[in-house]
């Protein structure tokens, strides 16, 4: 038994005793099916034909036998139907919850390679395709060879001959079955690959609607829908062909069987060699024995849907994250904020050049320091690394004298704040993302952080103040508005060192006022590290460094680069002419 099949067994084990309940279930189910023609075959056999001397007494117990077999037979079915199924509902839920949850371990790289909507796909339709497999699969096995050897067992205890003839089809059936299923296996799996495209395509869409609407796009975003969707109907095509010929087939052989037992079996009436009464039962248990494999077709479908869904679960679940702890990673409780770059390399791939190459950098605990630079030369990256979003591939960065890697990922970011330029807000209150900050602080602690960056104000003027729904990714607010939540949310986390990332390059005059008070109120006592292109931003700053593609040109503060007449005062004096 390989791993993925050990996995996919797994997920029964919570839930073994309502399995038990259900497969004891199908027996009942089996059982009574396989009774109940026996039941008529006595009535005309020994009753009918007979010389009973209270026949009606008989049919009326027998009849009454039937109708408790029957009821039971219902039971066990309604039991089957929604607890079968339920269960299956709980291990879907509980693959979703360990999908999402090894989501949230993956690196950034992960995601870096990775659409969102191919994720969403897997999180959703593979696994849904999972529920009928694994309620229906364990029944429908049992159920199928309980009655197809039951219905075995009677058909060669009334004619040998005649059920051996049946069972020739049986081979012919079996390769055709194989043949098909495999095929269906193949369109299936490209069928879950458009469903993919097609959602990446939808969340692509939709993330991006103003663009599309402000470009007058519409028309453009509808061909490359259709594109996807036209792929996902071609290759429906193929599966639907596929199952076609798999199901009506199958059905076609079983048709071809009831023809053999009509002629034969006709046949040896007329020879005097089957009784009427046994050629009627015959008729019945071949409709039993149809029935197992008819649900075995079923199976096989289901079988496919479910297991192409599992293995494209499983890629994903055999991700390993690039980057994780350690076996002796500690976790640090009280940081100081001293960050070293000690000769730092790193490259986002292995086949890609060096984004940074052999860096080294001292920021001591408490200075504000600004990287500076043309676009592409690191800076953001550099800051990355920091918080271990990325691994450097060589050399080694130092906290308050200890290398990142040697301390947990949590208790390492949990004392790094960042404000990023691209903000992103949940979708609920204004409380509700500022409290993502620290997630067990009071609304007084809310109301307090929010003050700190200047977003009390313009908070209590939204209709419903704090508990102002700002929708999703928060386009009910400005672009300064959105930025001083996200200050917010850090003063609320109050870490020890900071990371801007161009935080206010996107800002009108007003709202970048506004910000920068609320960063520098933010930055006092901390470790700040500040990426800016406008270098007016910066002037401030206790250390200027300057990166380009060589790794760190100039340090210094902004009088002594400025009359060092460098590259920063190349790109201050390109800033004041434009």
């Amino acid at each position: 038994m390989n791993s993925r099949t050990k996995k996919f067994l797994s997920y029964y084990k919570p839930y073994l005793g309502l399995l038990c309940v259900d497969l004891a279930c199908a027996f009942v189910v089996s059982a009574i099916t396989l009774m109940l023609p026996l039941c008529i075959r006595y009535i005309t056999i020994n009753v009918l034909e007979g010389n009973s001397p209270h026949p009606l007494n008989q049919i009326y117990t027998v009849g009454a036998v039937m109708l408790a077999m029957v009821i039971i037979h219902t039971l066990c079915d309604m039991f089957i139907s929604y607890k079968g199924h339920m269960m299956g509902a709980y291990m879907e839920s509980d693959m979703r919850r360990e999908l999402f949850d090894h989501f949230q371990k993956l690196s950034f790289s992960f995601y870096d390679e990775n659409k969102t909507g191919q994720l969403m796909t897997r999180t959703t339709n593979d696994i849904l395709s999972l529920t009928e497999l694994y309620h229906h699969g364990p029944e429908d096995i049992v159920i199928s060879i309980l009655k197809f050897l039951g219905a075995f067992i009677i058909l060669m205890y009334i004619d040998v001959k005649l059920t051996l003839i049946v069972f020739l089809f049986l081979p012919i059936m079996a390769v055709f079955a194989f043949y098909f299923n495999k095929k269906m296996n193949i369109a299936l799996r490209v069928s879950k690959d458009r469903i993919g495209d097609i959602n990446e395509q939808v969340e692509d869409s939709l993330s991006g609607i103003r663009v599309v609407k402000s470009f007058t796009n519409e028309l453009v975003e509808k061909k490359k829908f259709a594109y996807a969707n036209g792929r996902f109907v071609d290759s429906r095509r193929e599966g639907y062909k596929s199952e076609t010929y798999f199901h009506e087939g199958l059905v076609g052989f079983t048709q071809l069987i009831t023809i053999a037992v009509i002629v034969f079996g006709g046949a040896a009436i007329v020879d005097a060699k089957l009784a009427l009464a046994d050629l009627l039962t015959f008729f019945l248990c071949i409709g039993i024995l149809i029935e197992p494999i008819q649900r075995l077709v079923n199976f096989a479908r289901l079988y496919q849907e479910g297991i192409t869904g599992f293995d494209r679960f499983m890629e994903i679940l055999e991700v390993e994250p690039d980057i994780e702890d350690s076996v002796d990673a500690a976790e640090i409780t009280q940081v100081r904020g001293r960050v070293t770059f000690q000769d730092v390399s790193f490259k986002y791939k292995e086949d890609y050049g060096y984004v940074l190459n052999h860096v080294s950098l001292d920021i001591e605990a408490g200075e504000y320091v600004a990287l500076v630079g043309p676009s592409g030369v690191g800076k953001t990256t550099l800051c990355s690394l920091i918080p271990r979003f990325y691994e450097v591939n060589e050399g080694r960065i130092l906290l308050d004298g200890r290398d990142i890697r040697d301390i947990t990922q949590r208790s390492l970011r949990k004392h790094i704040g960042m404000v990023q330029q691209d903000v992103y807000l949940f979708a609920g209150s204004v409380s509700d993302n500022i409290r993502y900050g620290s997630m067990e602080a009071g609304m007084d602690e809310i109301i307090e952080a929010a003050k700190k960056a200047n977003a009390h104000d313009f908070i209590m003027a939204l209709p419903d103040g704090y508990h102002t729904d700002i929708g999703q990714r928060g386009v009910k607010l400005s672009g300064g508005q959105k930025q001083r939540l996200s200050i917010a949310r850090v003063f609320l986390k109050n870490p020890p060192i900071l990371i801007f990332d161009e935080a206010t390059s996107s800002l009108d005059n007003e709202s970048e006022r506004a910000v920068q008070d609320s960063l520098e109120r933010l930055s006092d006592n901390r470790t700040t590290l500040v990426i800016a292109h406008r270098l007016s931003t910066v002037r401030n700053a206790q250390r200027i460094v300057v990166l380009s593609q060589n790794g760190i040109e100039e340090v210094g503060t902004h009088e002594e680069l400025i009359a060092r007449k460098g590259v920063y005062a190349s790109l201050s004096h390109m800033q004041l002419t434009i």
